[in-house]
């Protein structure tokens, strides 16, 4: 069987986050292979899919190297690119059955569409050594899914260094999540990008993700609401990669614009 590296919110290769998809499944493998595999793959997260009786339809399951996750946007975005890119799915848009519902994958010209649940974050005090932790202070803490630090500057984003084992067991406890943060600021005024940020994943099994479409279901209604306008453009600012994304809040809501690019094919010599 086949399975596909695809780097998602890229533009070009080397770039965004990449993600591993295999070939659509008949019926579901057994957990504990899918997680054999994803840690294998070593990426961030291997998408597993689903076949349905609707040619559009799949089944999506996301594995990081550690766990399954409940939700997951770049592996989303690259299995939506491989059914179109590499299978030839004619449709305009392909559904995807999950643990967080249904999402919706669509043909965006050059780019690709994601209909995901809005998950606004609610206000929150500094937690204790969550400065400490990430390196610098943070001017703003909400709290969602994630924890997310805002900062003054992007440039006080791209310079932290943070004790990933102390932000872990911080930001699990203000959430009562996986222990994952996020960190944003504002970009410099008359850039390609309003927001730049970035997300640091140790509860996930991932230290820092270079990508993340989860993270931007909390961060596009913050910034919406900050900036009074539906449309946000992001860039996740993971050292030598980058990823871009475009975002606008519909209500409940966010759809997640980005591109796709393929980087390899490769074989499985194995079946669960």
């Amino acid at each position: 069987m086949r399975q596909w590296t695809v780097d998602a919110f890229a533009a070009q290769p080397f770039r965004g986050n990449p993600a591993c998809v295999v070939e659509p499944f008949a019926a579901w493998p057994d957990a504990a292979w899918m997680q054999a595999l994803a840690a294998e793959n070593n990426q961030a997260e291997t998408a597993f899919l689903l076949k349905t009786a609707d040619a559009a339809r799949f089944g999506l399951r996301w594995f990081t190297p550690a766990l399954e996750v409940p939700l997951c946007g770049h592996a989303t975005l690259a299995s939506g690119h491989v059914l179109f890119a590499e299978l030839g799915l004619a449709a305009p848009a392909v559904t995807f059955d999950t643990q967080s519902g249904p999402l919706t994958v669509r043909r965006d010209g050059p780019r690709y569409e994601m209909d995901f649940p809005a998950q606004p974050p609610v206000r929150t005090e500094v937690p204790a050594g969550l400065a400490e932790a990430l390196g610098a202070p943070p001017v703003e803490v909400w709290a969602g899914p994630y924890l997310v630090a805002l900062y003054e500057g992007e440039a006080a984003v791209h310079a932290l260094k943070p004790d990933l084992v102390a932000l872990e067991k911080i930001s699990g406890a203000a959430t009562g999540g996986r222990g994952n943060v996020g960190v944003a600021a504002l970009a410099a005024p008359g850039g390609a990008h309003d927001v730049i940020d970035r997300f640091f994943a140790p509860g996930s099994g991932i230290p820092e993700d270079p990508t993340t479409g989860s993270l931007h279901c909390i961060l596009a209604p913050l910034f919406a609401e900050k900036l009074g306008r539906a449309t946000v453009r992001f860039h996740q600012a993971y050292p030598g990669r980058g990823g871009d994304l475009e975002c606008v809040v519909q209500g409940e809501r966010v759809l997640i614009r980005g591109a796709a690019v393929t980087v390899a094919e490769s074989v499985l010599r194995l079946r669960p």
